[in-house]
């Protein structure tokens, strides 16, 4: 029976040293599959509902993936994306020498909702371009990219093969960005999210709501949702953007 740390504190926080220690010497390198709870409470000597709150601890502060029905992982490093700069998250994943892989979930022109009308400032209500995009670091699904896109200035939007050009890239030569507005908010996955991103239900993430400008009308209205694997920030000039 392995031994836990002999420091003050509620068990629960004694398993969870026991597995950061195991991770950070190395012993459990990145992607490896961590022992079970049923393995950690026979290691250890400790309750399963002891193991489960650690372990749901230690996923939560992003030490570690767990994947309904396949197990728990010692998660990478945390990919960083900008933040204000706008870039295309394949270029930013390939530039790490990470595997990037995209799946369209979506693809279709609608009618909009009372909220999108009022959010691309339209006067009467037309169609406009819909996407649904997860994508892949290494395998691992890290952002769901939903983008409403204006039809005036994107015409073909829903009729391009986005396995083959980034919605990124199409957008950039159809109706390049003049002005952007970004707000972003801490939410929990709910099951849907949770299921797409292989979290947890009630998994924290992160939503970036964008909307872009071309000139003075509204190109596009976008929703970008991370997974807690990945990291948001930028670097960049004071008076670079006002």
């Amino acid at each position: 029976m392995a031994n836990l740390p002999e420091t003050a504190g509620p068990l629960y926080e004694k398993v969870k040293e026991y597995i950061l220690d195991h991770i950070i010497s190395g012993a459990w390198g990145k992607d490896q599959r961590v022992p079970s709870e049923h393995e950690l409470v026979s290691m250890l000597g400790v309750s399963r509902m002891t193991v489960h709150r650690a372990l749901r601890e230690l996923t939560s502060d992003g030490h570690l993936v767990r994947i309904q029905g396949v197990g728990t992982f010692v998660a990478p490093p945390k990919p960083y994306s900008t933040l204000i700069e706008i870039v295309d998250i394949a270029s930013e994943i390939r530039t790490r020498g990470a595997r990037y892989r995209a799946d369209i979930l979506l693809l279709e022109s609608l009618q909009p909702s009372q909220e999108l009308l009022a959010a691309f400032d339209f006067a009467t209500r037309k169609a406009v371009g819909h996407s649904m995009i997860l994508h892949h670091e290494n395998d691992m699904p890290v952002m769901i990219e939903e983008r409403f896109v204006n039809s005036d200035l994107a015409p073909d939007y829903d009729k391009q093969d986005f396995s083959a050009i980034t919605t990124y890239d199409f957008l950039q030569k159809s109706t390049p960005l003049t002005e952007v507005e970004q707000v972003i908010a801490a939410i929990t996955a709910d099951e849907e999210t949770a299921r797409m991103l292989a979290l947890e239900a009630g998994a924290p993430c992160l939503l970036l709501h964008r909307r872009t400008w071309t000139g003075s009308t509204v190109a596009t209205v976008n929703r970008f949702t991370y997974s807690s694997r990945y990291t948001l920030g930028s670097r960049y000039a004071p008076g670079s953007f006002r």
